[in-house]
């Protein structure tokens, strides 16, 4: 939508959802227990106009599209934490609820009846606020005003500061010990989660940055980068032998690191620096049908660096990845360190939720629409040229456009009937200590778990602190994500009881970080798909997919590329802003300007969507979940 608003086509997206970003969004905690309870419910959606078929002429048919949401299964939620009442706690600085047209409007969050955490409904229906506040981006500035309407709770913890420094802690942590030791970490109470809510943005979709990525590439091109900032992941951490430890992947690191013997650096460079120009000795790995595992056994390397270089550098499986794409993804790693920090990964403050959001804004800034609550009954398909012509929402409107993009889950079974699906696994976990203890409370941490049986896939995990304004202080915010197999949490328990503590015991200290809350679920992968897969899919209506498994966006980012290049393929992709200090208006513009600026913008009548598209650029209809509104 931002490509095809800056190229000069009008946009308009509608969602029928009634929060930002589908399923890449983020949401606060309270906005989080709604969604659980919606994606529980699964509750049915009625045509709210029911003579919408009376817009259909004869030469046309209609493609229907689905009004149920079936990209998320399998949702599981549970509190660890202690169960104190939390009956009359209020989310601080919450918004009154509004009523949702069209929506299910869901409050608290239905658990697991043997797993359930009592005081759970009670404090969701006070604490979540309409949408999820933190979707949208939110500046230091407007979280700082924020604070003022916190300053009377007992439990004052203050946001952590965007430079990556925590806030001083104030000193008024309810039910907590008045001196907490080093070794012990704070008594989080389940009150203290709902009441500082609004300080979590817990990611549907858990991804990095690399510094050398599309999407960097892409965002530093376009002037989208000036939207959002971001963290440094400061941690690369390896699972061996039941013990996380951190893994030397700069030059500096792995000379000053204690782990590896002389003999071991001395062995992890040179096969680092083979790695960075590995084409330049085609010899050395050409002509082998071998796996990067089996070929890593050839190098001479000691077990302890084969784990460390295929599960944290080159981040693949051990039994399906070739020795070609091995070197290709250990290659990438070490091209990305050193351009903003140690590791090749940043983070985006306040969640993975804020990348579609700036590049909405580029959109809104030049001139796309976007409606939330929105929902829309069908395509209308022109029988002779078999291209779709139209839309009509659910108010019964009709709205045409010359080209239409739409989400994955928008289309019914009937399209769909060929197309096979993957799923991921995934699971977010609210927990009071990092899974690796130093000196500084503020990492951001990633950690791969390798496989314990071969075959099965490896688990992603990805820490956050206080400090990338995704949790309250005091706390981590746990992501973790791999291909499905089973269930989400058939899949991802094992891995949480390597990892964390699932009881409440606080009797003696704890080795491993104690889990207070936790959600599984499902999410499907519709990546990759071929789009003859789909079944009577007209020309001019593309299909977007939902967020993939992989570390990185770069999917996403080739995705959007070579859609936009289809449509309009003399067209550059999101090519840079005009700087406004080299714009020149003609004096007519200046004119126009001002005698807009005094018509009154409450008088001044708002054009429909049918007179929008019958004049100006080319009208883009998207229906996907993908994109954000403007706040």
């Amino acid at each position: 939508a931002a490509a095809c608003a800056r190229s000069g086509q009008r946009v308009l997206h509608v969602d029928s959802r009634n929060y930002y970003g589908g399923n890449w969004a983020s949401f606060s905690f309270s906005g989080l227990l709604s969604w659980i309870k919606e994606n529980q419910e699964k509750s049915d959606v009625s045509d709210e106009c029911e003579d919408w078929r009376k817009l259909i002429l004869e030469n046309e048919e209609v493609l229907s599209l689905n009004k149920k949401d079936k990209t998320i299964e399998h949702v599981e939620a549970f509190c660890f934490g202690d169960q104190d009442s939390a009956k009359d706690v209020e989310e601080a600085g919450a918004l009154p609820k509004l009523p949702v047209f069209g929506a299910s409007g869901a409050e608290g969050v239905a658990q697991d009846p043997d797993k359930e955490c009592p005081p759970l409904e009670s404090a969701v229906a006070r604490a979540e606020s309409c949408e999820p506040e933190k979707a949208a981006s939110v500046d230091p500035a407007s979280t700082a005003e924020g604070n003022d309407t916190e300053v009377n709770c007992e439990n004052e913890s203050s946001h952590s500061l965007s430079s990556g420094e925590s806030a001083p802690d104030l000193g008024k942590a309810e039910a907590a010990p008045s001196e907490v030791s080093a070794q012990e970490p704070k008594k989080i109470m389940y009150s203290q989660i709902v009441r500082e809510g609004r300080r979590f943005n817990i990611d549907l979709v858990s991804k990095l940055l690399y510094s050398r990525g599309l999407l960097i590439d892409l965002l530093i091109k376009s002037n989208v980068s000036r939207y959002a900032e971001f963290k440094n992941a400061t941690r690369i951490l390896a699972f061996r032998e039941g013990k996380v430890e951190q893994v030397p992947c700069s030059r500096a690191d792995v000379f000053n690191s204690r782990q590896l013997t002389m003999v071991e650096k001395r062995m992890l460079m040179k096969f680092l620096t083979f790695c960075l120009d590995y084409e330049q000795h085609p010899d050395e790995f050409q002509g082998r049908n071998s796996t990067f595992a089996q070929f890593l056994r050839t190098r001479k390397l000691t077990p302890s660096l084969q784990h460390f270089i295929l599960h944290s550098i080159a981040m693949v499986s051990e039994t399906d990845c070739s020795t070609l794409e091995g070197l290709q993804a250990t290659r990438k790693f070490l091209q990305c360190l050193g351009r903003y920090g140690n590791t090749p990964f940043l983070f985006p403050l306040y969640g993975q939720g804020e990348i579609p959001q700036c590049f909405c804004r580029m959109c809104a800034v030049f001139g796309g629409i976007y409606c939330l609550r929105h929902s829309v009954q069908c395509l209308v398909v022109d029988k002779e040229s078999g291209r779709c012509k139209a839309v009509i929402d659910h108010f019964g409107q009709r709205i045409s456009a010359n080209y239409f993009i739409v989400e994955d889950s928008y289309l019914s079974e009937s399209v769909c009937r060929n197309v096979c699906y993957r799923q991921i696994s995934r699971a977010v976990l609210i927990t009071d200590q990092s899974v690796l203890k130093t000196d500084s409370e503020q990492q951001v941490s990633i950690l791969t778990v390798p496989p314990v049986d071969l075959g099965q896939p490896a688990v992603c995990v990805i820490e956050l602190c206080s400090s990338t304004m995704t949790c309250m202080k005091d706390t981590y915010l746990v992501h973790l994500t791999c291909p499905s197999t089973k269930t989400a949490r058939e899949d991802l328990e094992p891995v949480v009881q390597k990892l964390f503590h699932l009881n409440t015991e606080t009797g003696k200290e704890l080795e491993k970080p104690r889990v207070l809350w936790a959600v599984y679920f499902n999410m499907r992968d519709s990546s990759g798909i071929d789009r003859n897969s789909y079944s009577s899919l007209p020309s001019n209506v593309y299909v977007c997919s939902g967020p993939d498994s992989a570390l990185g966006n770069d999917c996403a980012v080739k995705q959007a590329e070579t859609i936009f290049q289809e449509m309009f393929p003399t067209e550059e992709f999101c090519p840079p802003p005009p700087n406004p200090e080299d714009i020149i208006y003609d004096e007519d513009e200046i004119a126009s300007e001002e005698s807009g600026l005094s018509n009154s913008p409450e008088t001044k009548p708002e054009p429909s969507p049918e007179e929008s598209s019958s004049r100006g650029s080319t009208p883009i209809t998207t229906i996907c979940d993908c994109l954000i509104s403007l706040a």
